[in-house]
C-alpha cells in the first residue's frame, strides 16, 4: 500500500473515531482540498507567481505542509523584504528546515551586499553549514574584522566549485588584492574551467587578474589550434599561461594534436614543468577516457606532483588498463590523504602492492591497506574481503529497535514533513526535508539507532529510496533488511524464474535503478521500476509476447517487471552471460559496452573502472555489489563478488554473435 493511501486511511480512521462518518469524509475531502492548494502553491513557485502564492497561503495556514508554503511566498520576495518580516519568519518557524533553508538563502544576499553585520548576526544560527558560497562569505568576513589567515581555505572553496558563483569568487579576489592568494589561483582556477567545459569560469578568474585575458579565454575557447599558431613568432609575457589554456582545451577534442603541440621545442623551454605537467595530464585523461594505448606514453612525460587529482585517477585507471602496476603505485602515491583513503585507491594501492616482484614488507602493507576497507559494505570493501580470504555474508542484525526509539523516529516534526510532501507528490521537497532532518538539522546528524528508527520508519511507509539511503549512512552498524529491502517478492522471484534471471541480479538493479519507486521518471523518460525508456519499453514488450501494449503502462508494476526482466534478460544473453557488461548495456545501451570491451582481456573489476561515462561506471559497480548481497540474503550461503565479475575481453568470434537488434 502507498504511502498516500495509508495517509488518507490514517485521517479517515482518525476522524471515524471522532465525531461520525459524515464528518470524517467531509475531513478528508478538505484534506484532499488543501493538498491541491500546497500543490498549487508549489507550482506557482516555480513559475514565480507571487500575486497567486499571496492569495493561497492564507488558505494553507495551520496545514502540515504550512512551513514550506510560507518559504515559498517569502523566498520569492527575499530581495525586498523587510528584516523584521525575515525575522518573524525565522522566529516562527525555528527549528525547521525551512528556517534553516531561508537562512542561507538570506545569508547569500547579506554576503551579495557585503552587509557583514547583518551576516555575522545570522551565519553562527546556519545549521546546515553546507553551502560552499556561504563558507566563503564567512571566510571574507573573517578576514575583514580580525585578518584572518583565510587563503588556504578560500584557495580550496574556490577550486573546488564547478560553476561560476559569486560567493568563493569574491572571497578569492579579496584575497588577491591582498596578496595573499597568487595569482597562480586564479589560472589554477581557469585551467579547471576550460578543462571541463565551462568557459564562465575561465573568465571570471581571469577578470580577477586582467579582463584583457578573460577577453581572449573566449577565443582560445573557440579555436585553441589557431590561437597557437599565432603565438608562434613571439611569447609576450604572462602569454603562457594562456598558452597552456590553449593546450587543455586543444587536448579536450584531440589529445594527438595537443601532445604535438607541446612537443615543440618553443613550448617545451618556455613552459614551466608544472605547466607542461597539468598539459600531459590533461591528454592523458582525455586519451584514457577514449580508452586509447597512448594514454600512458602522455602521462609519462609529465611528472605526477604537479598533475590534479583528477588526472592521477585517469592516470591509475590507464595504467590498470595496461597492466603497469608501478605506475599505479606512482600515482596512488601522489594522490593527496584524503583522495588516497577512497576505498577504490585504497584498494588499487594494496594490489600495486602485491603485484609480482614487490617484497614481504609490501605484502604486509597491501594486507594492512585492504583491512581498513574490507566489509560488505560496496565493490571495492566486498572485493577488498575476498582479497584476504573471507566470504562475503549477511552481517549480524542490529540490537531490534525499542518503542522510544521508533516513537522518536514517528514524532520528529520534520520526518513528518517529508513523508507528507512526499506522499501527496512533492518528493523532491520531501527528500531535502528528509534528508536535512537526518544529517543537519544538528551537527554531525544523527546517530547509528537513530538512523535506524528514521529508516523503519520509512521502510513501513514504503518509502524505499529513504528507507535505503538513511539505513546506508550508519557507521558501526548494518542492518542489511533495510540497506537491501525486497519490495514486490513475489512477482520478481516468479518472472525471474520463468525467464532464467538470477532475482538477486534484478533486485540488485532495480535497487540502483529507482529505489523501488514505483512511478520513478529519470531526466532522460525512463519509467517505472526498472526505468525502461519508451522505445526500449515497446520494443520489448513485442519481442517477449506481451499483446496490446501501451506506453501509459509501463509504470504498472508487472508490465514494467516483465519488459524491464525481458530486456536484461536479452542483453544479457548478448553478452553471453557477463553481469558486467549486461549492467552497463542497461544503464548506457549495448552499442557502447560493445566498444568499451575491444582491447585486452581484462578482469572486469578494471574494466569496470575504466569506464568512460561516469554514471556508468557508477552504476556497474553498484549493481554488482547490490546483487551479491542480495544473493548473501536469499540463499543464506556465502558469496563471491569476483566469480560474478569475471573478465571482459573482444567477442569470441560466432560463439559470442551480436545480436544488432537491441535497442
Amino acid at each position: 500500500m502507498q504511502f498516500a493511501t495509508i495517509l488518507t486511511s490514517i485521517l479517515l480512521s482518525s476522524a471515524l473515531l471522532g465525531a461520525g462518518a459524515p464528518t470524517a469524509l467531509a475531513q478528508t475531502k478538505e484534506s484532499a482540498r488543501a493538498d491541491e492548494l500546497v500543490l498549487d502553491m508549489a507550482e506557482s513557485f516555480k513559475k514565480g507567481d507571487r500575486k497567486r502564492m499571496a492569495g493561497l497561503l492564507p488558505q494553507l495556514r495551520a496545514h502540515p505542509l504550512e512551513p514550506w508554503a510560507a518559504y515559498w511566498d517569502l523566498r520569492s520576495r527575499l530581495d525586498e523584504a523587510s528584516q523584521a518580516e525575515i525575522q518573524t519568519f525565522l522566529k516562527h518557524y525555528a527549528g525547521t528546515y525551512q528556517e534553516d533553508r531561508l537562512r542561507n538563502d538570506w545569508l547569500l544576499q547579506l554576503g551579495a551586499r557585503r552587509d557583514w553585520a547583518g551576516f555575522n548576526t545570522q551565519y553562527p544560527l546556519f545549521r546546515m553549514n553546507d553551502d560552499r558560497a556561504v563558507r566563503c562569505y564567512a571566510m571574507m568576513s573573517e578576514f575583514n574584522s580580525a585578518g584572518a589567515d583565510v587563503a588556504g581555505r578560500v584557495e580550496e572553496s574556490w577550486l573546488a566549485q564547478k560553476d561560476a558563483e559569486e560567493g568563493c569568487a569574491a572571497a578569492a579576489e579579496q584575497q588577491l588584492k591582498a596578496g595573499k592568494l597568487k595569482p597562480h589561483s586564479a589560472w589554477l582556477r581557469a585551467r579547471l574551467g576550460m578543462e571541463n567545459d565551462r568557459l564562465r569560469v575561465v573568465t571570471q578568474a581571469l577578470a580577477l587578474l586582467n579582463p584583457d585575458w578573460a577577453a581572449k579565454a573566449s577565443t582560445i575557447y573557440t579555436n585553441p589550434a589557431h590561437y597557437l599558431d599565432e603565438k608562434l613568432t613571439a611569447l609576450l609575457p604572462r602569454t603562457k599561461e594562456l598558452v597552456t589554456l590553449a593546450m587543455i582545451r586543444l587536448a579536450q577534442d584531440d589529445p594527438a594534436q595537443a601532445a604535438l603541440q607541446l612537443e615543440k621545442l618553443r613550448w617545451k623551454t618556455q613552459l614551466t614543468q608544472e605547466e607542461r605537467s597539468w598539459v600531459w595530464g590533461v591528454i592523458g585523461k582525455r586519451a584514457a577516457q577514449r580508452l586509447s594505448d597512448a594514454s600512458m606514453a602522455w602521462y609519462m612525460n609529465g611528472q605526477d606532483k604537479f598533475m590534479h587529482e583528477d588526472h592521477l585517477v585517469w592516470k591509475v585507471r590507464a595504467a590498470l588498463r595496461a597492466g603497469m602496476w608501478p605506475q599505479v603505485l606512482e600515482a596512488t602515491t601522489a594522490m593527496g590523504e584524503q583522495q588516497r583513503r577512497d576505498p577504490a585507491w585504497t584498494y588499487w594501492r594494496a594490489r600495486a602492492l602485491l603485484a609480482p616482484g614487490r617484497n614481504e614488507a609490501d605484502r604486509q602493507e597491501a594486507a594492512r591497506l585492504l583491512e581498513t576497507i574490507a566489509s560488505v559494505r560496496g565493490f571495492y570493501e566486498q572485493l577488498a574481503l575476498e582479497d584476504l580470504g573471507r566470504k562475503i555474508t549477511v552481517p549480524e542484525r542490529p540490537a531490534p529497535l525499542g518503542a522510544e526509539e521508533r516513537d522518536a523516529a514517528r514524532n520528529n516534526p520534520g520526518l513528518q514533513r517529508a513523508l507528507y510532501a512526499i506522499a501527496i507528490g512533492l518528493r523532491a521537497d520531501g527528500v531535502r526535508e528528509w534528508n536535512y532532518s537526518t544529517n543537519l538539522h544538528e551537527r554531525g546528524g544523527m546517530g547509528d539507532r537513530e538512523l535506524l528508527a528514521a529508516a523503519d520508519l520509512a521502510c513501513q511507509r514504503e518509502v524505499w529510496d529513504r528507507c535505503i539511503n538513511t539505513s546506508e549512512r550508519t557507521r558501526a552498524v548494518i542492518d542489511f533488511e533495510q540497506r537491501f529491502p525486497m519490495p514486490h517478492r513475489d512477482a520478481v522471484v516468479k518472472r525471474t524464474a520463468q525467464i532464467g534471471l538470477d532475482p538477486a541480479y534484478v533486485y540488485g538493479l532495480i535497487r540502483q535503478e529507482s529505489r523501488f519507486i514505483m512511478d520513478a521518471r529519470s531526466h532522460v523518460g525512463a519509467s517505472g521500476l526498472m526505468q525502461v525508456m519508451p522505445a526500449t519499453a515497446k520494443w520489448t514488450a513485442k519481442k517477449i509476447g506481451l499483446v496490446n501494449f501501451t506506453p501509459n503502462q509501463i509504470t504498472e508494476r508487472d508490465t514494467n517487471i516483465a519488459i524491464g526482466t525481458g530486456y536484461l534478460k536479452l542483453v544479457l544473453d548478448d553478452f553471453a552471460g557477463s553481469l558486467p557488461m549486461a549492467a552497463a548495456a542497461y544503464n548506457a545501451g549495448p552499442g557502447r559496452p560493445r566498444n568499451w570491451r575491444n582491447g585486452p582481456i581484462l578482469e572486469a573489476a578494471i574494466w569496470a573502472e575504466n569506464v568512460p561515462f561516469a554514471e556508468t561506471r557508477d552504476y556497474v559497480k553498484k549493481v554488482l555489489s547490490n546483487t551479491t548481497n542480495y544473493a548473501a540474503i536469499l540463499s543464506g550461503q556465502p558469496q563471491s563478488l569476483r566469480a560474478r565479475l569475471g573478465s571482459v575481453g573482444p567477442r569470441l568470434g560466432a560463439a559470442e554473435a551480436e545480436n544488432k537488434e537491441l535497442p
